[in-house]
């Protein structure tokens, strides 16, 4: 086992659940901590009766929203008055901005739900959404829709294939493939609908 994986497995078998739900909240915010290298481990675990899979799950998920928070509230009290302040200096006025909160009113949903599940969107979607205010009913069911799907197919890449770090790594790969795949015809459909609606609305 890869020295970076076996420790890994033994914080968070040292930390348990609440390490989990630490590192995942890290790895949705701002500090470069892979959810491949968290939750796999925790998969493991629960495959050696070390852990509950569905706790190990909950806490991934919830600790990531707690992180995508971390990142909706920077941006909604610092970076908006921010923006709003200087953005004229790097050619953002007040109509692009305004632009983007209306993105958001319109498409939140579907851009937060996808956003979790692509890699290194998944750590930024959550700054947009604070800066147009995103409502947080809306903004909390899909940011849990969307980094429970991802939780819980690394947790189970972990618990069916165990502690070799290179199947981890490309059940992995495979895994952020088919996402991709899933994302793109999900946003496909989206796009048809919303075009469908609009023709059928009345002018």
């Amino acid at each position: 086992m890869h020295a970076a994986v076996q420790w890994l497995v033994e914080t968070i078998g040292a930390m348990g659940y609440p390490g989990i739900f630490l590192l995942m909240a890290l790895e949705s915010s701002v500090f470069p901590i892979p959810s491949e290298l968290v939750m796999p481990p925790a998969g493991y675990l629960a495959q050696q009766g070390q852990m509950s899979m569905v706790v190990a799950i909950v806490c991934g998920t919830v600790g990531s929203l707690i992180g995508a928070y971390a990142n909706y509230f920077a941006a909604h009290y610092l970076g908006r008055p921010l923006i709003l302040k200087y953005g004229k200096y790097v050619f953002i006025t007040e109509e692009k901005f305004a632009k983007v909160e209306r993105f958001f009113q319109d498409h939140g949903e579907i851009s937060t739900f996808i956003g979790r599940l692509l890699p290194v969107v998944r750590h930024l979607i959550s700054l947009p959404a604070g800066l147009a205010g995103m409502n947080h009913v809306k903004f909390s069911l899909y940011t849990l829709l969307g980094a429970g799907i991802w939780v819980t197919v690394l947790t189970f890449i972990g618990y069916f294939i165990g502690s070799n770090q290179e199947l981890i790594m490309r059940y992995s790969h495979q895994a952020v493939i088919g996402v991709l795949v899933a994302s793109a015809v999900i946003i496909a459909v989206y796009v048809r609908l919303q075009r469908c609606k609009r023709a059928q609305s009345p002018e």
